[in-house]
């Protein structure tokens, strides 16, 4: 778990560029781990290049990832990415969406864009959502390692969708590492001229009150969710925000799950009330 110098240094290169590399983190041995599942998964359910030129016509692209191997569970519980956007988000954030980016040669680069160019809020603005791009190969500039735009998190406007006259820089980083960005950051993926393919997850998190890029709570069966762990069973749903948005009945969807459920913020309120009045009388 990251110490909190740390990762006050990491919130404030963040607030300040729109990004942050967390260089290393994942072990060597998960590194191996993770690309090999992502082979056996591609080849065991034949799953192909993707069908939009977006999302890239060599790029296998695996949705939904954490219903393949247990494997993927640990990703978005990992302790310094997940300290990290919970600080920038809050605690109470979901996971919006886990999938891989494995980039075949010749995959050329992606339009120029942010994440939520489609929601029409005004900017500059707090993160709405955050993503966790982990680097299962070497992300160099032959090999697509993603372009940014420093800073651009801050501006006033989305970007020129697919502009291809502004200045960005490659976020080159070793297998391991893992590049956390504002959503509202001006990026695009590279393109693909080496001779081998470039591995990657993209970790997505999002506000707990927003709608996820993936529906989780219908593409997971609920007898696999039953199995996770409790803090991912919340980021994928199971928990209400606030105390409020979310629930089922007035209940935290948890229990859904077998778990315990958190009050509601009505039933937190009585609570409070009803302590407060215990203590008068006391």
């Amino acid at each position: 778990m990251s110490t909190p110098e740390p990762l006050d240094e990491r919130i404030a290169a963040f607030e300040r560029d729109g990004f942050v590399v967390l260089p290393g983190i994942i072990p060597p041995e998960q590194v191996s781990q993770l690309q090999e599942a992502l082979i056996r998964i591609e080849a065991e359910h034949n799953l192909g290049y993707a069908k939009t030129s977006f999302e890239g016509h060599k790029t296998v692209r695996i949705n939904n990832l954490l219903v393949y191997d247990p494997r993927f569970w640990d990703v978005p519980l990992q302790p310094e990415v997940l300290a990290l956007a919970e600080r920038l988000l809050d605690r109470e954030l979901l996971l919006s969406s886990l999938c891989s980016l494995t980039l075949a040669p010749g995959q050329g680069a992606q339009p120029l864009h942010e994440d939520t160019q489609q929601l029409a809020l005004p900017r500059p603005r707090p993160p709405l959502a955050v993503n966790a791009i982990w680097a299962l190969s070497d992300f160099t500039a032959d090999n697509g390692a993603t372009h940014i735009v420093p800073g651009s998190h801050r501006y006033d406007a989305s970007p020129p969708y697919g502009a291809q006259d502004i200045e960005t820089v490659q976020a080159t980083m070793k297998a391991g590492s893992v590049m956390l960005f504002d959503s509202a950051l001006w990026h695009k993926g590279g393109a693909n001229n080496s001779s081998a393919r470039r591995y990657a997850l993209s970790c997505y998190y999002c506000a707990g009150w927003m709608r996820q890029q993936e529906n989780l709570q219908l593409g997971i069966p609920a007898d696999l969710a039953r199995q996770f762990p409790r803090r991912l069973q919340e980021l994928c749903g199971y928990s209400i925000y606030k105390g409020q948005y979310g629930h089922i009945d007035n209940a935290d969807p948890i229990t859904l799950l077998g778990g315990e459920g958190r009050p509601t913020v009505w039933q937190a309120s009585d609570a409070k009330a009803a302590r407060k009045a215990a203590e008068r009388k006391a």
